[in-house]
């Protein structure tokens, strides 16, 4: 495949003016002439990615680059994975990888990436986890490098990772593709990517390779066709651009070429057409892609603060200019057509609050977003846009100026209700003015030559005076420098002269054009310099040898006055008035209008020779002339001279010389004269009621532009309404989702009242200050409490109970928050045990003392009966006239009887609690051990006899296991032949 120049790159701050959003010009050229695939994935990514390769051929003469969301932490195993499912040699990036045909590339876990020239730059990221868009920030940068090269497609996976990117690729003239959410294990990235409207295709996983092979096979025979585009543009495109002037209202024909040649070529490779005239006919009988190509053509990449460093010098430098000076209730007007989505407009504002919040200003602003793409400003007024947008806003404005919602993040009311949107034709429709910023990046680039000439003069003549023009990084004022000054050459900041001249007629073929009279050229508190021997000789021989004269504007206002004119103007009766046509003596009014109608609209010099003006009675002949004041620095100003033609002569010394003959051709040729300055007198009046009906055609259209103005502030006022409907609805659901609670709650209460009373507990819980705040039946019928009792304190209250420290042992337990166990009697000898604990909230705070009492009698009187029995039973080992003793599992002593005491010789006290060993050393025979050890293990009786110590005499053992242990009986005994030869101890 050849290589071929790229198209501009999409700027990332896109704009429209008439019917096409912006694009910014590609800052180097694809080097590469191979399309570079790029794949973002998220969860359900591997699957999706096995399925492609499955069906991807190896030959493909494509690079693909996947980038799916990996774990930060551990290595991925992905590069292994795929490499089962196609014969590409794949490889996981290092930084400055070349990028090769054939080839599938994988981003390294914790690794942000971009294309720079071919190659693949990696960068560690900001934040290891979070809110991170690898897939965003991988694509937009394949965009800026590779322009139609680039194709992007987005597989299944959770968030909005990728749509951003789907939108770069695609403003930069690249392909993109969407798994259909049908499909897809995970819709979120997909559905996203789908939102935009900008998807070129979308199927199911498994297809994807047929139709990206079909598509770079078509544009690899894209140099040729362009040749067929060029040879029949002159009518083909006319008719692609009437198809959609006559469906959708749009003019492109204003539009570079090449842009509009660029848009329909990438419509003709989607739909596998060759030739543009076919495409016309595809046009005819598909009226849905007629719409298709409009957002085609309208298709721009916005993003927040795009050109960081050019808002900061905004911030620091620029805004300043523009408050200083100004009263406090000063609103600050600003501008911002094409502006598609909103961004650009909403990123201005946040920086003029925070420049304001900074200053501690309290000027107010108002800013006026406008765009032809209705559903644009539909999203602008919404002011939600999704979560991967974080990446363009810093962490502090993000929580500054958005709030999270289900939706994404939405545009804080306080910077929402400073912006408003309209729809507007830069173009067509009247323009806002007395701007003190006006902001219209990469727009005039798209646009020819021509219209770039109109749209100028507009902005200058929109701007105050002072105002500034903020454009893109590739535009500027050509050869407009007489009307903007340059504040910021690399950033394109222009500002409008302080006191700029007039600029009406650069721009009077506006539609929407109003005639205004000329701006005030200097202060009227302005000290002349002191003037030279020069100067005043000149004003000398001025004031002798040049007539009276007065400079006047387009209007008759006097500008200047130079030698006696009174006899010639006096001032008009009424209010104050400085205008030459209405201070004009009788007889040179209608001469004087009709010059300087003819000085003013053919530029010519007008001249009336002996002129009769009635000057204090009298009859004066002057010579008037009226024409352009040429070389002045302030255009728009005309020279009206008065001269006088002879001395004046009363009325009645005229005399009539004139003999009898000559009396009718005198008569006639004054006729005549009167006749031709009747006609040229109406002709003057008929172009000046022209020039007023014009004039009252403006003022409509100004009317038209201002009431234009109020219907985006009913709209807004609308989208408020709207919004207060939205918000009073969340207000039901969120009362709806309460009073579920609370019912939910008064369940639970209801629950735990009856589980506390079907267990029998008497429980008391106390506050703070050990008053009761609830109380369970079992509790009341020990304490003979009632209703009315809660709220007193409990030491209040008798009790059943032989116990009067409850309030004494609870005070306790908070100061200590250790529980206290007590076991106590009432008074008919019924036994419960009390526990006092401390009573803790949901969010762990000391709410008191929890006092539970359990029922133990039966469990009180069954101990007191075991003690009774074991009682008995020890006065009965202890009356026997044979040994016993008991032993644990340790071999410890736990209980001796007195025979046994004087059997072993030794004292209880020496004995009990110390094992056999301890008692007896080693002298413990092992027949003895041998038995009992046998006894445990076997759990049965044994029997056996031993010897004596002491007197040689036999014993007779028995050994009974016990749950604890052994317990031993001997007594003496006739010794069976023969003796044993083991002994006890």
């Amino acid at each position: 495949m050849k290589k071929k120049t790229p198209p501009a790159k999409v700027a990332n701050e896109s704009s429209k003016g008439v019917a096409l959003k912006k694009r910014a010009p590609t800052r180097k050229t694809v080097s590469h002439p191979f399309p570079i695939v790029g794949i973002g994935a998220s969860a359900g990514g591997l699957e999706a990615f096995e399925q492609f390769f499955k069906h991807m051929p190896p030959d493909s003469a494509m690079a693909f680059i996947l980038v799916p969301h990996l774990d930060p932490g551990h290595a991925s195993m992905m590069p292994d994975l795929l490499r089962r499912y196609t014969q590409m040699k794949v490889v996981e990036v290092a930084n400055g990888t070349k990028i090769a045909p054939n080839q599938v590339y994988i981003v390294p876990p914790n690794r942000d990436m971009a294309v720079c020239e071919g190659t693949l730059q990696l960068t560690q990221p900001e934040k290891t986890r979070g809110l991170r868009m690898p897939i965003d920030s991988f694509l937009r940068s394949l965009a800026e490098d590779q322009g139609e090269n680039a194709i992007c497609i987005i597989l299944s996976g959770s968030g909005t990772d990728g749509s951003m990117g789907l939108r770069a690729v695609h403003g930069a003239g690249g392909m993109s593709m969407v798994q259909s959410t049908d499909t897809a294990r995970y819709e979120g990235m997909p559905r996203s990517a789908l939102d935009t409207g900008l998807a070129d295709f979308v199927l199911p996983v498994e297809k994807m390779p047929e139709q990206l092979l079909a598509y770079v096979k078509k544009i690899s025979s894209k140099k040729a066709r362009q040749i067929s585009v060029v040879e029949k543009a002159p009518t083909a495109l006319q008719k692609v651009l009437l198809s959609l002037r006559t469906q959708t209202g749009h003019d492109f024909s204003h539009y570079k070429k090449t842009t509009i040649y660029r848009r329909i070529e990438k419509r003709m490779d989607v739909h596998n057409i060759e030739d543009i005239t076919h495409y016309v006919r595809y046009l005819h009988d598909r009226p849905d892609e007629v719409q298709t190509l409009l957002k085609e053509l309208l298709i721009g990449v916005t993003s927040f603060f795009r050109d960081p460093e050019a808002f900061e010098v905004l911030k620091t430098k620029l805004l300043p200019m523009l408050v200083d000076g100004k009263p406090e209730d000063y609103q600050l007007r600003i501008w911002v057509p094409a502006c598609a989505t909103g961004e650009e407009a909403y990123s201005i504002a946040m920086v003029v609050r925070e420049f304001l919040e900074r200053e501690k200003r309290n000027p107010k602003f108002q800013i006026f977003g406008t765009d032809i793409d209705e559903e644009a400003i539909r999203k602008a007024r919404t002011g939600i846009y999704p979560d991967n947008v974080a990446i363009d806003v810093s962490p502090d404005q993000l929580k500054r100026f958005f709030v999270k919602d289900e939706f994404g993040l939405r545009i804080k009311k306080d910077i929402r209700e400073n912006v408003v949107f309209a729809l507007q034709n830069v173009i067509k429709d009247a323009p806002f003015t007395k701007l003190d910023l006006l902001s219209c990046r990469n727009l005039l680039i798209y646009l020819e030559p021509e219209l770039q000439d109109r749209l100028l003069p507009l902005f200058s003549y929109s701007l105050r005076p002072g105002g500034i023009l903020f454009l893109g990084s590739s535009e500027s004022i050509g050869r407009f420098s007489d009307l903007f000054i340059t504040l910021d050459k690399k950033w394109k900041f222009f500002q409008t002269p302080a006191s700029p001249t007039g600029q009406t007629g650069a721009f009077t073929a506006m539609p929407w054009y109003v005639e205004h009279g000329p701006r005030e050229v200097a202060d009227e508190t302005e000290r002349r310099k002191k003037p030279t021997v020069a100067e005043i000789s000149q004003h000398s021989l001025l004031d002798v040898f040049v007539p009276p004269l007065v400079v006047v504007n387009e209007k008759g206002d006097i500008a200047y006055v130079h030698g006696q004119t009174g006899k010639y103007l006096e001032p008009a009766p009424g209010a104050a008035s400085m205008n030459v046509l209405e201070m004009a003596r009788t007889g040179l009014r209608f001469e004087l209008r009709s010059g300087l109608h003819m000085a003013v609209n053919k530029k010519k010099e007008a001249k009336y020779p002996r002129l009769n003006v009635k000057t204090n009675g009298e009859i004066q002949p002057v010579n008037l002339t009226v024409k352009p004041l040429v070389g002045a620095e302030i255009d728009g100003l005309y020279l009206v001279t008065f001269e006088d033609a002879a001395a004046p002569v009363k009325p009645k010394e005229i005399e009539i010389t004139h003999k009898p003959h000559s009396k009718y051709q005198d008569r006639i040729r004054q006729l005549e004269q009167d006749l031709a300055y009747t006609k040229e007198t109406l002709q003057a009046t008929i172009e000046e009621l022209q020039a007023t009906n014009e004039e009252l055609r403006s003022t409509n259209e100004e009317h038209q532009s201002t009431n234009e103005e109020l219907q985006s502030t009913n709209e807004e006022l609308e989208t408020s309404k709207e919004e207060l409907q939205s918000v009073n609805e969340e207000l039901v659901t969120v009362n709806s989702e309460l009073q579920a609670k609370l019912d939910q709650l008064s369940r639970t209460e209801g629950d735990m009242k009856a589980l506390l009373e079907s267990i029998n507990i008497g429980t008391i819980f106390l506050d703070p200050e050990l008053q009761i705040k609830r109380f369970t039946g079992q509790a009341a019928h020990i304490f003979h409490l009632i209703s009315t009792d809660v709220g007193r304190p409990i030491s209040d209250i008798r009790s059943k109970l032989e116990y009067d420290s409850l309030a004494k042992d609870s005070e306790r337990v908070l100061e200590t928050l250790q529980p206290s166990e007590l076991e106590l009697h009432t008074k008919d000898n019924h036994w419960y045990l009390m526990r006092i604990q401390p009573s803790r909230t949901p969010e762990n705070v000391i709410d008191g003392v929890a006092v539970t009492f359990t029922d133990i009698d039966k469990m009180k009187r069954a101990e007191q009966g075991i003690l009774s029995s074991k009682k008995e039973l020890f006065e009965t080992l202890e009356s026997i006239k044979d040994g016993f003793f008991a032993l644990d599992k340790e071999w410890r002593f736990t209980y001796v009887n007195q025979e046994a005491e004087t059997f072993l010789g030794k004292n209880r006290t020496e004995i009990l609690g110390r094992s056999i060993w301890q008692c007896f050393d080693n002298s413990v025979s092992s027949r003895v051990y041998q038995e009992f050890q046998r006894a445990v293990k076997e759990k049965s009786t044994a029997s056996f006899e031993v010897r004596s110590r002491a007197d040689e005499s036999c014993l007779d053992v028995r050994a009974y296991p016990a749950k604890v242990g052994l317990c031993v009986y001997f007594r003496r005994t006739e010794c069976r032949e023969p003796k044993p030869e083991h002994y006890f101890f």
